[in-house]
């Protein structure tokens, strides 16, 4: 816990003092500017399985924030996820995404408040459909896409680049007072243009130590990107045991300019407790199948007809499709 803490307040007084090394640099010709953004995410749907059927209009995801440029390197931004918070009778709930400073020059950025987590944004970029289905650590309560903290990314060469990052451990909907910091660490490494590579840990310190792990491999080309990833999460919740683990693949190509076909599999498995007949999570564990295409008119505007497929763990529930018709507006 000391390590965790004197790293925090390290990160801290570093973001002022390069701030305050440049100031005079950033002043010359430079006027501060902002504008503010929109993200929407919906869909409509249709679920069937051997017990029935079911069809539904979603607004998944609403996301409304301002940037702001102070200088040539220091800039703030703001966002509201607007969201359906999936407990009590409320439909629509308002969290506060992002409320940070970031510092960014040549290969070297630093980032404070509530921010976005490096756990996942490099898998979730070269997966590229995230107004469709979230990605890996996500989608299965692995990691959260923001948290409160304070983070660091140096890349010493163009092949190489190197974060960590001190955060509270509880995501931006659960925002805790408590002692439990989380500490993260990545490695990205690019051999050869358009192949990358990205080693992930991170660790909370409570009575069940809670331990994260991530490799992935992606290439993006042309007309085609492709992505593989294993993560583990040891002691999920910092519960004793509960041991979470999978693999994502997916993949895209581009057919057209604004036309691109996509297929997604996922595998997600967990531990078994001593005494136990089944795994820990065996009601959620299961297999993921999807396929469809994506189709930009304009500018701004994203359309996905697709298929997902769930193939669960636990025989005794049925496989379940699902047709859809997901948007994206982004302004």
């Amino acid at each position: 816990m000391l390590k965790n803490t004197r790293l925090f307040l390290f990160i801290i007084i570093l973001l002022p003092y390069q701030a305050g090394k440049l100031r005079a640099q950033n002043d010359a010709g430079f006027t501060p500017n902002g504008k503010p953004f929109a993200l929407i995410f919906s869909n409509v749907n249709y679920k069937f399985n051997s017990s029935g059927h079911s069809s539904a209009f979603e607004i998944t995801r609403s996301y409304l924030g301002y940037e702001y440029n102070f200088s040539k390197y220091i800039s703030s931004k703001v966002t509201l996820d607007v969201a359906d918070p999936g407990t009590g009778k409320l439909q629509m709930t308002a969290f506060l995404k992002n409320a940070l400073v970031q510092f960014k020059k040549d290969n070297f950025s630093a980032r404070f408040g509530m921010i976005g987590t490096d756990a996942f944004n490099l898998q979730e970029k070269i997966w590229g459909y995230r107004y469709i289905y979230k990605s890996f650590q996500d989608a299965y309560g692995l990691e959260p896409s923001a948290d409160i903290g304070a983070a660091l990314q140096y890349s010493p060469a163009d092949f190489l680049s190197f974060d960590i990052s001190v955060l509270n451990g509880e995501g931006y909907k659960k925002v805790q007072s408590d002692s439990t910091f989380k500490t993260t660490f990545g490695l990205r490494i690019t051999p050869v243009k358009g192949f990358v590579v990205r080693v992930y840990y991170d660790f909370m310190n409570h009575n069940y130590n809670q331990a994260t792990m991530a490799l992935f491999a992606g290439y993006t080309g042309k007309d085609f990107k492709a992505g593989i990833e294993y993560n583990n999460q040891k002691n999920h919740g910092m519960l004793n045991g509960h041991d979470l683990s999978g693999i994502s693949i997916y993949s895209s190509v581009a057919l057209a300019k604004k036309f691109t076909v996509f297929a997604r599999y996922d595998n997600l498995w967990s531990a078994t407790l001593t005494g136990e007949p089944d795994p820990w999570n065996y009601g959620s564990d299961g297999q993921l199948f999807m396929a469809g295409f994506d189709y930009s008119p304009v500018k701004g505007v994203k359309i996905a007809p697709n298929y997902r497929g769930w193939s669960p763990a636990d025989k005794s529930s049925s496989f379940t499709s699902m047709l859809a018709l997901n948007f994206e507006v982004k302004f």
